[in-house]
Parts: structure tokens; C-alpha cells; sequence
């Protein structure tokens, strides 16, 4: 009898959360089920720079060289690689609920471990282990994504999704910057692996308790090797994984740019300027994806919508190859930040381009490909920018990085000409 007392208080608890967030706060059911999953991509990114916003303590406490530090990225990314398109292929295969609470499960314990580390070495294992539970983070968002939400809400959507990710990244640094004078670097990997473990009950609650979207569950199964055969997938990877280049430039590296080119401390770094790059990419985000969502609203196809979202920021992507000819740190930073903007603006369209394209059922597939090209990218990048910081400097870097997302657009648009010229697709439509 307790048990069964205990399911039905349960049972009117989440009926009357549902009653009130419906009457009130006039937000369907699978949208709070996608604000608990973006709060997840918070936790996410505030993992994973919490490594960029304590390199200088790190690097002073384990005597790494610029190079060292890339060949942390590298680790995490070549995990990240590797383990994604196998994560992808399960979530569509298996689960959504339990592969979210599994995977963040795992990028928080290896989170966490990083402040027990007395070594490169132990630091290079938690980085592997973290890129193992955030490996299936970009695959789950799509899946969550065209699971909760109609073709014509993705847009917003993935506004909304791109402004999770910034927050974590904001947060990061001003994080470090109050905690470590006090506690110490090891102290911010403790809080935020402990975030991410409170996280999972309550995304279990919560996921239990919302249904899918209509017609989510007739769709069939999508084979991956039919998949891999579409060049417009790999067009859009291409194109994904030349603009995440440059926004993890300056994800990875804004703080010692700060120190090394602009000779402020960690803490006036973190404090003064690298919260304040990714704050414009959440405006980048919303605005990114509330232009999408009004041209869809508007009649155009989801497609056409995304891609003149992404021409439509694309010269902003120009601004960042100045930051090292700027005469000011504070100039410097406003620049990040503009290419920042452009980036979320354009990554947030790019990563629903095979969500409009394939459909539902392989979405989690689809999203992997992106996270995978991208993560390859990084694992050969990151080392070769610290090679470049430590022997050439920034200038270089910038000028070239900046340059390379126009050509994955330029391709993006070629691999879809006939596409944005015939018909919606069903489940577009």
C-alpha cells in the first residue's frame, strides 16, 4: 500500500507541475523537457572550459608548455572522436532517457576526478574520460531535439540550445575567478562534477513524465551506411567543422591569449574579458535561431531559412582576423565576442541542417557525424596552435582560422543547390 500511496502522489505531483506550468507559464510539456536537457548543455561546457579558464594555474603548477596544454585538447577531442558515432548509432538505436543520465553521469565523475590529478598524465586521462561522457552530448541534443519539438520549432530551439552552451561558457571563468583565490583550481572540477550528478535525477523525473512529440515513433529506422552515402551530410559536417575550428580558438585559448599577448594575470584575465566573448554568442544563438524560426513562420523551408541565417552573419566571422592588430585588451575582447556571435549564430543552423534534411529517425546518427568531423578536426588543430602559439604567436592563427569558415559554407551551398530547389521533404512538411 505504500508503494502504490507513493506512485499516485507522484502520479498528481507531476499532473499538477504539468497543470501549472500549462496554465501559467504556457509552456508545453516537451519544451520543459528540452529546458532540463539544455540546462545538461550548461553543465556541458562549463566541464569542459573549466580547463581553458585554469590553464595559466595549470600550467604553472605542472610546468606545461603551450604545446602540452593542446595535447590536453587534443586527448579530450580524440576520445570525443572516436566514441560519438558509436554513441550516435546507440541512441537511435536504444535510448534517449538513459543514455542522457549514463553519459553525464560519466563526464562528471571524470570531471571531478581532475581535481585529484598530480600529474600531465593524470590531467590527460580525466580530459579522455570527460571527452568519453561528452562524446554523446551533440548526439542526444539532436535526438531530444526532433523528439520533443515540430520541424517548424527547431529553429528556436536551436537558439535556445546555443544560449545553454554560451551560459556554461560564460560561467566557466567567472567560476575560477571566485573560487581559486580561495579554494584553489581544484576546487571549480569539484563543484561542476557535482552539478552534473544533481542533474540526473532530475532529468529522469522529468523525462518520464513527457511524452514525445506526435508521430515520433512511426518513423522507421534509418540504416547508417545509407546515411554515410549522402554528400550533402558530409557537406554539412565539412561546413560544421571549419566554422567549430573558430569558436574553439577562442574557446580554448582566449585566457592565455590574454596572459601571453596581453600580459594580464589569470585572475584580471578571467575577471575583465573571457567571461565576456561568450556572452555575445548567446545573443549569437537567439539571434540565430529566432531568424530561423520566422522565416520558417513566414513560409520558407527550413533549409533556405538556416542557410541565409548562416550567409546572413557569415562577414561577422571577418572581425576576428583583426584581434591581434587591435590597440586594446578591451577592443581585443569585443572582437572575440563579435566572432563568437557569428559563430553560435551559424553552428546552431548547421547542427539542424541534417535534422531538416534526414528526419527524425537517424537524428542522433546525423548529429554525431557533425561532433565527430569536428572533434577529428580539433584532435590534429589543437596541438599545431600550440605549436603556433609558442613559436609564431597569434597574428597568423587568426588570420587563417577566421578564413577557413567561408569555405565550408561556399561548399554547404554547393551540396545543396538541388536540394533548396525541389520540394520539402515529408517530415519537413
Amino acid at each position: 500500500m505504500a508503494i502504490s500511496n507513493e506512485n499516485w502522489a507522484l502520479r498528481e505531483g507531476a499532473s499538477i507541475v504539468k497543470c501549472v506550468v500549462r496554465r501559467y507559464l504556457n509552456i508545453s510539456p516537451q519544451w520543459l523537457a528540452m529546458g532540463v536537457f539544455w540546462l545538461s548543455f550548461s553543465l556541458n561546457f562549463l566541464d569542459r572550459q573549466l580547463l581553458a579558464a585554469a590553464a595559466p594555474a595549470l600550467k604553472l603548477e605542472f610546468h606545461l608548455s603551450n604545446t602540452e596544454y593542446g595535447q590536453l585538447v587534443s586527448g579530450f577531442y580524440l576520445v570525443y572522436a572516436i566514441a560519438t558515432p558509436l554513441g550516435g548509432w546507440l541512441i537511435d538505436r536504444v535510448f534517449l532517457r538513459a543514455g542522457a543520465a549514463i553519459a553525464i553521469t560519466i563526464w562528471s565523475l571524470a570531471g571531478a576526478a581532475t581535481a585529484l590529478t598530480r600529474s600531465f598524465f593524470g590531467l590527460l586521462v580525466c580530459r579522455m574520460g570527460l571527452g568519453l561522457g561528452e562524446s554523446a552530448g551533440i548526439p542526444l541534443l539532436g535526438k531530444a531535439t526532433v523528439t520533443y519539438l515540430d520541424p517548424a520549432e527547431m529553429g528556436l530551439a536551436g537558439g535556445f540550445g546555443a544560449i545553454s552552451i554560451s551560459l556554461g561558457s560564460i560561467a566557466a571563468p567567472l567560476v575560477v575567478a571566485a573560487m581559486t583565490p580561495r579554494f584553489g583550481w581544484r576546487s571549480v572540477f569539484v563543484l561542476s562534477g557535482s552539478l552534473g550528478l544533481l542533474w540526473v535525477p532530475l532529468w529522469l523525473f522529468v523525462s518520464r513524465r513527457v511524452s514525445p512529440r506526435v508521430g515520433i515513433k512511426a518513423q522507421a529506422y534509418t540504416p547508417a551506411w545509407h546515411l554515410l552515402r549522402d554528400q550533402r551530410l558530409w557537406a554539412a559536417a565539412l561546413a560544421y567543422c571549419l566554422v567549430y575550428s573558430l569558436y574553439m580558438l577562442w574557446a580554448n585559448w582566449t585566457t592565455i591569449y590574454l596572459v601571453q599577448e596581453r600580459h594580464f594575470t589569470q585572475l584580471e584575465a578571467n575577471t575583465r574579458y573571457a567571461w565576456f566573448p561568450p556572452a555575445f554568442a548567446v545573443l549569437g544563438g537567439f539571434l540565430g535561431g529566432a531568424l530561423a524560426f520566422a522565416l520558417i513562420r513566414r513560409g520558407m523551408g527550413g533549409l533556405a531559412a538556416r542557410m541565409r541565417v548562416c550567409w546572413f552573419t557569415a562577414p561577422l566571422l571577418l572581425v576576428g582576423a583583426s584581434i591581434p592588430f587591435l590597440p586594446s585588451a578591451t577592443l581585443a575582447a569585443a572582437a572575440i565576442g563579435v566572432t563568437f556571435l557569428a559563430c553560435q549564430s551559424i553552428l546552431g543552423n548547421l547542427f539542424l541542417i541534417p535534422l531538416d534534411m534526414l528526419g527524425a529517425s537517424p537524428a542522433g546518427f546525423t548529429s554525431s557525424l557533425l561532433a565527430f568531423v569536428a572533434a577529428s578536426t580539433q584532435v590534429l588543430v589543437s596541438p599545431a596552435i600550440g605549436v603556433a602559439a609558442d613559436h609564431i604567436g597569434f597574428t597568423v592563427l587568426c588570420v587563417v582560422v577566421t578564413l577557413l569558415p567561408l569555405l565550408g559554407l561556399i561548399a554547404l551551398q554547393a551540396a545543396l543547390r538541388a536540394t533548396l530547389a525541389g520540394p520539402l521533404p515529408p517530415h519537413a512538411q
